[in-house]
């Protein structure tokens, strides 16, 4: 009889670990780089970069090979983030632009809020490019646990930038952040001095994790941006890995065939003399800049993996979800263009993985064709913490996507650049499956003006046509090719669908 009470003991409290931890909620982690090529990953074909982690994590989880950011530039890409909307809806460019910020209720409504309210302890690491309702993001200091963040560029060492950093032991931005990461989510008093020495202005915003609830963090990088380069490796306290790896390589990072050419749209939309010139590189500038940016996404890299050591440290690695992405890609001189916000795939392209310990082994390891957007990635998030998706919401869970479900999808995406500072045109495209259609409007008329849904019937200046299945780099523009006449018409039509579409 003893013996039988012992096995039903046993099972009894087997059932009830079973059950606490299906009703666990699981962890959440987004990770969110800058300016960080498709291409600048060992997985997606560069010659030289290594990353190992990143590449570990998409052969664990699901890598989107169509993954795009609607509005490839910084601020408005994370606009697009905090809202789940395409920029002509939220209507957020950078703030001197177009004079918006994040509104209270599209705050109320982002992923980081939905979760506090379910529970969670909240997280913001890093760099924030964008304004939370007021210049002084009430909200976001206000709300989220553990608010730790400088504006707009961080530098390479951070805390000689932004002085919320001068907490930090490790001095450079990604050690920085991860050092800011675990000071969130380590237990004990490893910690202390980070609490104790947080600059005034933030040092209220700076709660300690409770292990008891679950947990969300949205880390963001400025590397690899041009921005955060300069000063890599120059202090002797920086890891060598930034003043030599790939020294011996250099010359076997790829530049653009014919690096550099001329670029290829007509002066009235494009003036490259007017566009920032520390994107102007020549041969040897651009190797020298690339061979930094190399360093810099191995150093994202080990961040990776070092994050995936504390969770399993942590005995959080089985229940933590992790998200990495990036907020726009970068022109290395193709089309005769350094830079961003032009919406050729170099631009727009980036970067995007899903890991997560609950899927099944079958759906691991897999790369989707499917295209994703970057505001797909809150109704993602919602979805897989088993939370309602807010009807603002213009993006979709990518959620039945990882499981292998078959769905409807979408067959293209709507593209815009709104930003007309800088030399940049005012542009609008619909990438779909094949093809992608690029319109451009009158610089005379928009220069520096914010026109999230355009002029009243103006028309496109200049009109670009790509087949992306024989034509990935874009460099034959078929939109006067009578040929391709029927599939202009199409994708102009569509493109116009979208534009209005959107913006409601």
């Amino acid at each position: 009889m003893s013996n039988q009470l012992s096995i039903f003991s046993f099972l009894l409290s087997l059932c009830y670990c079973l059950a606490s931890q299906a009703a666990k909620k699981p962890n959440v982690i987004f990770v969110f780089s800058d300016d960080h090529r498709f291409d600048s990953l060992g997985m997606t074909g560069d010659p030289v970069i290594e990353t190992p982690h990143l590449n570990q994590l998409a052969k664990e989880g699901v890598f989107f090979r169509n993954a795009y950011i609607t509005s490839p530039i910084c601020g408005p890409s994370r606009a697009n983030i905090f809202t789940a909307q395409w920029e002509r809806k939220n209507r957020i460019g950078f703030t001197h632009i177009s004079k918006n910020m994040v509104t209270e209720e599209a705050f109320a409504n982002s992923f980081l809020m939905k979760l506090k309210r379910a529970g969670y302890s909240t997280a913001f690491i890093g760099k924030h490019h964008t304004k939370i309702v007021d210049r002084k993001n009430s909200p976001l200091k206000q709300n989220i646990d553990f608010c730790y963040y400088g504006e707009g560029h961080l530098g390479f060492h951070p805390g000689k930038k932004h002085k919320v950093f001068s907490n930090l032991k490790n001095k450079t931005q990604v050690e920085g952040l991860f050092e800011a990461t675990e000071a969130y989510l380590k237990p004990g008093t490893d910690f202390d001095y980070f609490y104790e020495n947080a600059d005034p202005s933030l040092k209220n915003c700076l709660s300690r994790r409770d292990p008891d609830q679950p947990f969300c963090a949205w880390i963001n990088f400025n590397l690899p941006h041009q921005a955060s380069l300069g000063g890599m490796g120059a202090r002797p306290t920086d890891p060598d890995f930034y003043r030599d790896l790939y020294s011996n390589q250099r010359d076997e990072l790829p530049l653009p065939k014919g690096y550099p050419v001329e670029a290829n749209l007509p002066k009235d939309v494009l003036k490259v003399s007017e566009m920032e010139p520390y994107y102007r590189l020549k041969p040897k500038a651009l190797l020298d800049t690339k061979l930094k940016t190399a360093r810099a996404v191995f150093a994202i890299d080990q961040f990776i993996g070092n994050l995936r050591k504390l969770l399993v440290d942590l005995q959080e690695d089985q229940n933590t979800i992790i998200v990495f992405a990036s907020d726009n890609g970068l022109l290395y001189g193709e089309h005769g263009i350094s830079g961003k916000t032009m919406l050729y795939e170099e631009s727009v392209q980036v970067p995007l993985m899903v890991y997560s310990p609950f899927l099944a082994e079958k759906n691991r390891g897999v790369q989707l064709s499917q295209l994703a957007v970057g505001q797909d990635i809150p109704a993602t998030l919602l979805d897989m913490c088993s939370l309602k998706i807010p009807d603002s919401y213009q993006g979709e869970s990518l959620l039945p996507l990882l499981q292998g479900q078959k769905v409807e999808w979408r067959k293209d995406i709507f593209l815009e650049n709104l930003f007309t500072d800088q030399g940049y045109p005012r542009q609008e495209a619909v990438r779909s499956e094949r093809f992608k259609y690029i319109r451009y409007f009158s610089r005379e008329n928009d220069r520096k003006q914010y026109l999230p849904s355009g002029i009243a019937g103006e028309k496109a200046i200049f009109e670009e046509l790509f087949d992306l299945q024989n034509d990935r780099k874009e460099q034959v523009n078929l939109a006067q090719d009578p040929k391709y006449a029927e599939i202009l018409m199409i994708h102009r039509k569509r493109c116009q669908e979208l534009a209005i579409e959107l913006s409601k």
